[in-house]
């Protein structure tokens, strides 16, 4: 069974995130004078960053800002070999932001490259009221166009560290929300921004070639004040930041460091541990899989009726932790397996919405409709779940068949990218992001209300990262046709209902999360 839960949602934070501390970035002031008096203050050149895992250089980062007598542009670089699920996967991620001579965003442009192809997010301000945001997953797929109102001013993730240096000088213990602009779930929001420390870093300017260890060395250091800021669980920033907004040093999640340096060391250094390694396979003590599942306890059988855990660690607030198969009790969370009864449906197929309230119905169409990644339109998987419909109006059966020609039919491997229902259909291979992806999409496709749930499942002795579809039979039931599951069973613990932008919030999970299982069977 596949076990990668984490590996999209590290990618997302990274490609989201990852480069959040890279450059200066558009602060938004009350006064347009503000605005006019930092873009004077914006100089082109390029700053270079080693991306670091467990002290093992894994990749590259550089920043790079232009200037012209019209506007700024700023151009953030990241690639990576990320170790998941015992292999290196490579991946980069690459966002372009044009800004006025005044500091007012105009566009910008991100692009994750991955194995499951690219995944490209665009926005325009229009006047200073609306952005038009459109998302693309994977080539030849269909764009989804938004239009979002914006009530103010917002930056973008990766602007953070600048609005918090550029505001005013920064001092330990002051505290900022930050009115961002959020590309996956293509809507503003409030992040809180807090200065928890100064300190003072030696960074280097330039390097030389040391023939005797084939390596590039760092010369002419350098003093460098430095603030650390962090946005608590939003997970978006935490990092040294000097005077100009500029990273010294930061973390992503927990998961990666990047630190400044020369780009001979950034790049060619890591060019050259790339060859030296003999093999691309990852330790246990490096992969990010192994590093942040959650320890349980006791071990517990699989296929289990009913799990009951206390969880500790973690603000549970914005979580989805209430559903029909799961309670929260103070920290003490109970997750019961559906039975005969949640099995049979309320309803048949084409006459769900008959006897609803108008709120209701408008409810339900939200689990029936096309989105981003959940391709019911396409014309393949349309003409697939028609096909394991044949006709019968009873959901319970034709869920269970989907399940079954999901579970059957897919390749259980670990791929690196943000999948999309018609991509996977096509590549007949995924693990749970995959096989949840496409069983939504046929379910909506065939008339079932669906919807993707993701969390905690427990394998071998510990808590991974998982996502699986939940169907609405009258009741909502999980389903897990990765697993070969109809229902799931208890041993899925549920933190988020929804597509990307929900599942990202996951990231709150890492390093804080502890579980202790109370009783099982």
């Amino acid at each position: 069974m596949s076990r990668r839960g984490l590996a999209a949602v590290a990618i997302l934070a990274l490609w989201v995130a990852g480069l959040g501390f890279l450059v200066r970035r558009e602060l938004f002031r009350p006064h347009t004078e503000r605005f006019a008096e930092m873009g004077l203050r914006v100089t082109p050149g390029a700053t270079y960053y080693g991306v670091m895992r467990e002290g093992r250089h894994i990749g590259f980062a550089s920043s790079t800002i232009d200037t012209t007598t019209t506007d700024i542009r700023i151009v953030d670089y990241l690639v990576a070999d990320l170790p998941i699920d015992g292999r290196e996967h490579r991946t980069s991620a690459r966002t372009r932001v044009r800004l006025s001579r005044g500091m007012r965003l105009r566009d910008f442009h991100l692009q994750l490259d991955a194995e499951q192809g690219p995944i490209i997010a665009t926005g325009e301000v229009e006047g200073d009221s609306v952005m038009v945001v459109v998302l693309q997953a994977g080539e030849g797929a269909p764009a989804d166009t938004q239009r979002v109102r914006l009530d103010g001013p917002v930056v973008m993730p990766n602007m953070i560290p600048l609005a918090v240096a550029l505001q005013e000088r920064p001092e330990v213990g002051a505290s900022r929300a930050m009115p961002v602009f959020d590309p996956i779930a293509r809507a503003p929001k409030s992040v809180p921004v807090s200065i928890e420390a100064e300190s003072l870093f030696v960074v280097h300017d330039s390097s030389t070639y040391d023939a005797a260890s084939d390596r590039w060395v760092a010369l002419l250091p350098d003093t460098v004040r430095a603030w650390r800021i962090s946005d608590g669980d939003a997970r978006m920033v935490d990092g040294w930041v000097d005077a100009q907004g500029r990273l010294v040093r930061g973390t992503q999640l927990g998961l990666v460091t990047l630190e400044r340096m020369p780009y001979e060391l950034a790049f060619e250094n890591w060019q050259r541990a790339k060859e030296n390694r003999s093999s691309a396979a990852v330790s246990a003590d490096e992969d990010i899989l192994e590093s942040t599942a959650i320890a349980s306890n006791v071990r517990v059988d699989r296929s289990m009726d009913r799990l009951r855990v206390v969880l500790r660690g973690v603000d549970f607030v914005g979580f989805d932790l209430a559903a029909d198969r799961q309670t929260l009790a103070g920290d003490t969370l109970t997750v019961v397996r559906e039975g005969e009864a949640q099995l049979t449906p309320a309803f048949r197929l084409g006459s769900l919405t008959r006897d609803m309230s108008r709120d209701e119905r408008r409810a339900m169409q939200e689990y029936l409709k096309q989105e981003p990644l959940v391709e019911t339109m396409d014309p393949d998987v349309r003409g697939l779940a028609m096909r394991l419909r044949a006709g019968d109006r009873d959901p319970r059966v034709v869920a269970e068949r989907i399940n079954r020609w999901v579970h059957d039919s897919l390749a259980k491997r670990t791929t690196f990218g943000i999948p999309s229902a018609r991509a996977v259909l096509e590549a007949r291979a995924g693990d749970c992001n995959e096989h949840t992806q496409l069983y939504v999409a046929l379910a909506r496709s065939a008339g079932l209300p669906a919807r993707v749930a993701a969390g905690l499942v427990y394998v071998n002795g510990r808590f991974y990262y998982h996502a699986w579809p939940e169907i609405y039979l009258g009741s909502w039931v999980a389903v897990d046709p990765t697993l070969g599951q109809f229902p799931a069973d208890a041993a899925h613990l549920r933190f988020t209902v929804g597509g990307l932008a929900r599942q990202a919030e996951l990231v709150r999970l890492i390093g804080n999360l502890e579980i202790d299982v109370l009783d099982a069977r």
